[in-house]
């Protein structure tokens, strides 16, 4: 590649390079001396391309960044930049308590700051785990300096006793077959422990891969970034080429806002369908949506979304796992299927500098099992319900998932397809589910719905992943596996329940979820796109009268914050106060002296 030459004066010149203020320029650089980088580094008018280092040992999904930000660092070197590593706001979807919602808000607050308030004039963000790719890209979209995505990668593909076993997926297949008593503890964690085999996030299509492959459909990451697994030897190669990018983006000044239009969060709706992607991308390309300016309304997530075929044969909606999609072509040949049919807007600019139409030039996939053609998919119309009533004004069900035996029980009756009435069971939190789900004076049956609130932004809070509920053991032993539930929480990506969640208000906000008691009979009908309990409104409007379901009190100073500030799961869980700040890096920082 040949030298770029300096074509503008990049922002870290202000802090390293300012001729009006050189007693702040030798402050800000004397503390840079004592690792051994050089004043003649920092004020030779190169670009300084900031690493957004999400990996570390308590997020073990991107802990492969530690690695690949080697290669960032060649890339952004041998293209004539300054690389500067700085620390995440560690995000892990597995193991943060009470929810790792909470940390999304947090560090893309934190990931602002530090784009905003330090000598950075690019950034290179470091992508994987679920929630790490919104977080970021919201940031991105607020301070509007030049930025491109690097995913992860997910795992190599998950093996046991010769059946592939994808993350988390294989997880909720063991809980129904330990309840079932198929299996012991002992072989449920070996089972749990072969479906991570290696570095990566989820080998699954869900919020990791999903988010992942989303921001490749937004065209913020190099063509063919998000699908490689981590430890495949591309990975390392899409590390170097990316910091290469990086630089010629910031010569270019080619930001955010050029790329985060509404066609691309059109296009990101549209692939999310075609690849079965997790309920998560609901509020996460919402929320990235209205950080970029830009609104994405319920109803486009079915003009756009509903109608789309399932293309990608990837659990938890298919069959395969991540592998075997990054050697089909991966994101890209799903897009190609799609722009052959006039679906996509892809003459929008990307980071590659090419448009999107370009990117997907010769990207048909060869795996016809993997990558199904949209003439031929598994699934018709396999985009998100949305649905409303007298319970909520918002919730989503992910269609892709629906089962043949989840069908034909509640979706098949002659004369009345798609709809179905339920007695309701109503759980408290997950806490609540877990201890009562088996007691038989419930009564559960397979004419039951399950219901689970306070487990939204405010009640949980964050939101949590719990509407995902399975029946009672005793109906698991009779074969079914599947109840209807409903929820105004969240549920894995990697689930494969037809749940309807999402559920806004949620209880804690006053929705009438907080008003459901057990007993009472919800008719939900999928052609209509209704979920309605089938009480009088008078009845609803005494129950009101009622005191609210308790919510647990904050435990932390940020969990009050957050609780303070954040919105619904409808409008992406942002933090409403954050949303009027866009573009903040265009404006320099006061001197700190």
């Amino acid at each position: 590649m040949k030298h770029i030459q300096n074509t503008r004066r990049f922002r870290s010149q202000d802090w390293f390079d300012n001729e009006e203020r050189i007693d702040m320029t030798a402050l800000y650089l004397e503390r840079f001396m004592n690792y051994g980088i050089t004043p003649e580094e920092l004020r030779c008018g190169k670009p300084i391309i900031g690493i957004a280092q999400s990996g570390s040992d308590i997020s073990p999904c991107n802990r492969i960044h530690l690695e690949l930000a080697k290669r960032v660092r060649d890339g952004i070197r041998d293209a004539g930049g300054i690389p500067m590593e700085f620390p995440l706001h560690p995000i892990f979807e597995n193991c943060r308590r009470p929810s790792a919602a909470l940390d999304r808000n947090l560090a893309y607050l934190g990931l602002v700051e530090i784009l905003h308030g330090y000598p950075i004039d690019a950034v290179v963000l470091t992508t994987g785990c679920d929630k790490t790719t919104p977080a970021q890209l919201m940031a991105a979209a607020t301070v509007d300096l030049p930025a491109i995505v690097l995913s992860g990668g997910p795992m190599l593909d998950g093996w046991f006793e010769g059946e592939l076993v994808g993350s988390g997926a294989a997880i909720w297949k063991g809980r129904r077959r330990l309840a079932a008593g198929e299996i012991d503890e002992e072989k449920f964690i070996q089972i749990a422990a072969a479906s991570a085999p290696s570095s990566g996030h989820c080998n699954t299509m869900g919020t990791a891969s999903t988010m992942n492959a989303v921001a490749e459909a937004l065209g913020m990451s190099l063509t063919g970034c998000s699908a490689i697994p981590a430890p495949y030897r591309e990975r390392g190669q899409m590390a170097y080429e990316t910091g290469r990018r990086i630089v010629e983006m910031a010569h270019a000044d080619l930001r955010p806002s050029q790329i985060l239009t509404r066609d691309a969060f059109l296009d990101a709706i549209v692939v999310n369908a075609a690849i079965g992607g997790s309920t998560n991308a609901q509020p996460h390309i919402t929320a990235m949506a209205r950080h970029a300016g830009v609104d994405i309304s319920p109803a486009d997530w079915m003009e756009y979304g509903y109608e789309v075929p399932l293309l990608l044969n990837m659990q938890p909606a298919g069959k395969y796992l991540g592998e075997r999609f990054h050697r089909a072509g991966g994101t890209p040949a799903i897009m190609w299927e799609l722009e052959q049919k006039g679906l996509l807007r892809s003459r929008r600019p990307t980071v590659t500098g090419l448009t999107m139409a370009e990117n997907l030039m010769g990207k048909e996939s060869i795996d016809r099992d993997m990558i199904r053609p949209f003439d031929d998919p598994l699934k018709e119309r396999a985009g998100f319900l949305v649905l409303k009533g007298n319970l909520f004004d918002f919730a989503i069900m992910k269609t892709s998932v629906i089962s043949p035996a989840f069908r034909e029980r509640y979706l098949s009756t002659t004369g009345a397809e798609n709809c179905f009435e339920c007695r309701v069971v109503v759980f408290e939190g997950s806490s609540d589910y877990h201890h009562r789900i088996n007691d038989p004076a419930l009564g559960i049956d397979e004419s039951t719905m399950l219901v689970i609130r306070g487990s939204g932004t405010l009640g949980w809070p964050g939101s949590a992943e719990v509407v995902n509920m399975q029946p009672p053991d005793a109906l698991i032993k009779r074969g079914i596996l599947a109840l209807p539930t409903l929820g105004d929480g969240r549920q894995s990506g990697t689930s494969d329940s037809p749940s309807i969640l999402n559920a806004s208000p949620e209880s804690a906000a006053g929705g009438n979820l907080a008003l459901l008691r057990t007993g009472d009979i919800v008719r939900v009908d999928l052609n209509q796109g209704r979920c309605d309990v089938l009480v009088p409104s008078a009845e609803l409007e005494a129950r009101r009268q009622d005191a609210p379901p308790a919510i647990p009190a904050s435990q932390t100073p940020w969990q009050e914050i957050y609780r303070a500030s954040v919105g619904q799961l409808h409008t992406g869980a942002c933090m409403e106060l954050a949303l009027p700040y866009r573009g903040v890096g265009h404006d320099m920082p006061r001197h700190n002296h």
